[in-house]
Order: structure tokens, then C-alpha cells, then sequence
């Protein structure tokens, strides 16, 4: 069957083997994390569009990355919830929505690293360059800078996913818990040459961007602040660039880590796990990095565990 044309629509996901005993646990944890990563994304989101005084470039841009994140846990997570307590052999996907599912997912990896991006360009810029940051840093920037991020991970994703839909199939199962580039193209018997080539131009484009991008950021910032004398402005630096530096990091050991296990095929069943954990806890990790760095916030969650102790001693 894999040497011969197939001809239907249906692919088959092979998902994760998670045991009959494990799989309620597993459906219960991944729709906790899932639950609580798209309220408290939401939640942030609501939080600095009504407050007047977080109208500023650095809280819109968490904007972004809340957006990307409610996104990205939208992808899969509900796919995964419902394929856990479906029979393996009827794990299935039309083509159509597995190439979307795929689009999807690069989006949003593209995206968590163009919008990482411009956020190192405002730390940047309002660290380094305080006295011209209100000049350069205006309500059209942000917008210009935000819409930039989203154009190129769209338009680079595009052609990725649209050098796969041109190959023909001849296999219809996907060794993968959801569906994305790889294991489209390598559905096909054709060459898949283009694919690799651009795959791999596409990667080292976007990771080395992001990683020069940052390093040479805070190298810039390190060295203002080891120049300056002035502790409100290097706490200020250390407390956003800190935070802005624990999602990226948290990012690319996620996606090193999913590119090195695929690399052995018998820890596939462990890749498969880190990739499902990774696009689920990631959106949950960074509402709570970001969510924690606004005063706002950490009032209102103050507020109320005091109002709950008090409820409780009453």
C-alpha cells in the first residue's frame, strides 16, 4: 500500500500510544494546562486593552504574543483531546485540514519568533535609546512592527507549506500526534529535494534572525547598563529583559528538542510527547511570565488570595 497511488482524502495519525489506564489522567492534564493557558492568555489580553495606562508598546506587543499563544493552543490541543480516546486505526484527517493544521503550526512557531523580535527591538530601544523612544516607539510603529511580524511568518510559511501541496501522494499515514510540514511531504514518492533544501533555509533563517537579533540586543543593553549609574533603570532592564529572555529560551529548547528526538527514531514516541507538551505549555508559560511582570496583575491576584484566606477563616 505505501508503493501504490492513494487516491483518497483520508490520512491516517498515528498520535500518541497512550494506554487505556494513562488516558484519563493524560485528557485531564492536557485540558487543564489547555483551559488555563487560553483564560489567563485571554485574560491579559482583555487586561491591557481596558487599562488606559497599559497602552504602552511594550504591553501591546504582549498583546501579540497572547493572540499567538490562544492560536497556537487552539491548533492541536482539542485534536489531541478528542484522538486520546479514539481507536488508533480511526484516527483520521481529511488532507485539506491537515495541510491547515500544518499551516497553522508553522505559523504560530514563525510567529513566536518574529514577535520575539520586535519585543527585543523595543527593549532596545527603550533601554538604549530612552530619550527618543517616544519619538520612535509611537501607536504607528507598534502597529507597523506588529502587522511586519505577522506578514513574514505568514509569507514564509506559505511557501513552505505550498512546495508540499504540489507533491502527489502515494502513503496515508502520519507518524505524528498532529500534522505539519515533514510529515506531509513525506507522504509523497516524489523527490522531496526543494522541500529539505527550503526547510532547512527556512530554519536556519528564522532561528539565526531571532538568536543574533536578541544576543546582539542584550549585548547592547549589558553594556549600557554596566555604563550607567542609575539602579531604577538597571532593575528596569533586568526585570523585562529577564522575562523577554525566559520565553525565548523556553522556545528554542522546545524546538531543539523536538528537531534532536526526531532525529532517533526510537525515541520517536518521546519526541511525540515533547511536541504536544511544547505547543500546550508554552502558551501557558509565557501568560504566566508576562502576566506576573504587570503590576496591574500581581494587585489583583494579591487582592484576591487575601480575600480568599479571609473567606475561609470566616
Amino acid at each position: 500500500m505505501e508503493n501504490q497511488t492513494f487516491s483518497e482524502d483520508l490520512i491516517l495519525l498515528e498520535g500518541l500510544k497512550v494506554s487505556t489506564q494513562s488516558s484519563l489522567p493524560a485528557f485531564i492534564f492536557l485540558l487543564l494546562i489547555y483551559i488555563f493557558a487560553v483564560v489567563s492568555n485571554i485574560s491579559l489580553v482583555s487586561l491591557i486593552f481596558t487599562t488606559r495606562r497599559l497602552h504602552q508598546p511594550m504591553y501591546l506587543f504582549f498583546c501579540n504574543m497572547s493572540i499567538n499563544d490562544i492560536f497556537g493552543a487552539s491548533i492541536i490541543t482539542p485534536h489531541i483531546l478528542r484522538n486520546i480516546f479514539t481507536p488508533p486505526s480511526e484516527r483520521v484527517i481529511d488532507y485539506n485540514s491537515c495541510v491547515i493544521q500544518a499551516f497553522c503550526v508553522h505559523l504560530y512557531a514563525g510567529a513566536s519568533h518574529t514577535i520575539l523580535m520586535i519585543m527585543a527591538f523595543d527593549r532596545y530601544m527603550a533601554i538604549c535609546k530612552p530619550l527618543q523612544y517616544a519619538t520612535i516607539m509611537t501607536k504607528t510603529m507598534v502597529v507597523k512592527l506588529s502587522v511586519g511580524a505577522w506578514t513574514a511568518a505568514l509569507f514564509f510559511v506559505a511557501i513552505l507549506l505550498g512546495l508540499t501541496i504540489r507533491l502527489s501522494r502515494c502513503r496515508r499515514v502520519i507518524f505524528s500526534p498532529f500534522c505539519d510540514n515533514a510529515s506531509l511531504f513525506k507522504l509523497s514518492c516524489e523527490s522531496i529535494l526543494i522541500n529539505n533544501i527550503y526547510g532547512l533555509c527556512y530554519t536556519v533563517v528564522l532561528l539565526g534572525s531571532s538568536t543574533c537579533s536578541l544576543t546582539l540586543t542584550y549585548l547592547k543593553i549589558a553594556s549600557v547598563c554596566l555604563r550607567s549609574k542609575n539602579k531604577a533603570l538597571n532593575s528596569k532592564a533586568l526585570q523585562t529583559c529577564t522575562t523577554h529572555l525566559a520565553v525565548y529560551i523556553f522556545l528554542m529548547v522546545s524546538c531543539f528538542a523536538i528537531v534532536i528526538l526526531h532525529r532517533f527514531p526510537h525515541l520517536s514516541e518521546h519526541g511525540k510527547v515533547v511536541a504536544v507538551l511544547a505547543e500546550v505549555t508554552l502558551p501557558a508559560f509565557n501568560a504566566v511570565i508576562y502576566g506576573l511582570q504587570i503590576k496591574e496583575i500581581k494587585r489583583r491576584i494579591i487582592t484576591l488570595f487575601k480575600n480568599s484566606k479571609v473567606a475561609l477563616m470566616t
